[in-house]
């Protein structure tokens, strides 16, 4: 079984909301999936401060940057 590297993660982590979830990536990333939402990873630090994980606004974000 993979060692889970929670401080390694958490220095990498952008997200700015306080949960007991951050640094353990899979929980993350399945407790956004069941939201139908994305984690704070996927997005730009100034959109990740706005909580707006949705997947409507990643596409946005990037159809924008690849303008």
């Amino acid at each position: 079984m993979v060692e889970c590297k929670i401080q390694k993660n958490k220095d990498s982590c952008n997200c700015s909301y306080p949960c007991d979830k951050k640094g353990i990536c899979c929980e993350c990333v399945k407790y956004h999936q069941n939201r139908g939402e994305l984690p704070a990873c996927f997005f730009p630090d100034a959109i990740e401060r706005t909580y707006d994980r949705s997947i409507e606004k990643f596409i946005e974000v990037y159809q924008a940057k690849n303008r």
